[in-house]
Parts: structure tokens; sequence; C-alpha cells
């Protein structure tokens, strides 16, 4: 081997050991405090708290939830809240004239709001239904299959099937109609 051979190994080999090394000559990695790191937990849990206030409150009203339950779970919920709402107020070490349960109940209406839009709900049965999705294809196949559930406009002249008004195409054997 001659002495350029071993130039050009040593050049490649040490910027790759020094790069394979770095991590641990890097002792004084910024880290997160313990305090930040609560705080953010506490984040976390108030964000799944409303989350879960929300669902529950969506379950109560489709009737999935009996009305000797909610009271008490809701409130269970409402509990937990405040208290996550008090430790983060430790942190901040700021004075609001807001109960923390105002404050989560406002968290839980902006949040509903945000999600839902402000389409008003169905009502069926008393119960609340959630509103069709404003997606345009999803309006869409709403109204088609509305169409579909009315009564037949005529019959497939090949395969004898109803079709409906609007239809273009028999649906079973593909037959144009027009």
């Amino acid at each position: 081997m001659d002495i350029g051979s071993i130039f050009l190994v040593l050049a490649i080999l040490i910027p790759v050991v020094l790069f394979i090394y770095r991590p641990f000559m890097e002792r004084n990695n910024p880290t997160a405090s313990n305090s930040e790191q609560e705080y953010s937990s506490l984040l976390a849990k108030r964000d799944q708290v409303v989350a879960t206030i929300q669902e529950l409150d969506d379950d109560y009203n489709l009737g999935k939830i009996p009305d000797e339950i909610y009271p008490t779970r809701r409130q269970a919920l409402l509990e937990n809240g405040v208290e996550i709402l008090r430790q983060l107020d430790a942190y901040q070490n700021t004075s609001v004239s807001d109960t923390a349960q105002d404050r989560l109940e406002s968290a839980i209406e902006t949040r509903r709001q945000t999600s839902s839009g402000s389409l008003d709900s169905l009502r069926k049965n008393g119960n609340a239904v959630p509103p069709v999705p404003d997606d345009d294809l999803e309006q869409k196949i709403a109204s088609r299959r509305r169409l579909r559930q009315s009564k037949a406009g005529g019959f497939c002249p090949k395969c004898g099937k109803p079709v409906q008004e609007i239809d273009r195409f028999c649906p079973r054997c593909g037959a144009t109609l027009i």
C-alpha cells in the first residue's frame, strides 16, 4: 500500500468517526426542565378532558348514554378538569377572575364550535343527530341516496329492472336509458 492510499483512507475514516462520535461528545444537550414537562403534560391532560367531555355530551345527545349515568360521569370529568386547571394556574401564577369550571366550560364550547361549525343539529326522537358533513362529495352522495329511495321512473328496456327518472344508464346491466 503506498502513502497516497493511506492518506485517502484516513481522509475518509476520520470524518466518519467524528460524525458517529459527535453525539457522545455533546453532553450539554438542552433538554426541557421538569417543570416544562409537567406543564406540557397538564396541557395535554386538559385537552384530553375537554375532548372526553365533548364526546360524552355528544353520546348523551344521541341517546347512547342513559339519563342516570350522564350527570355523574360529566361531573366527575368536570372535577378532574377543574383540578388540572388549578394545577395549570399554579404554574402560570396568574390571577383570573373566572373560576376554573367556567374556563373549562368555555373551552368545551369553543372546541365544539370549531369542530362542528355553526350548523344546527337536527332532532330525531328528542336526541341530536349529527349534521351532514360539509364535504361536497358527501352531500352529493347523500342527495343521490335520497333520490334512489324514491319511486322508480320506469324500467330498463334491456333487463327489465326498475330505474330512476334521473338515471342515464341502468344500474343493473349498464344499458343506455336515453
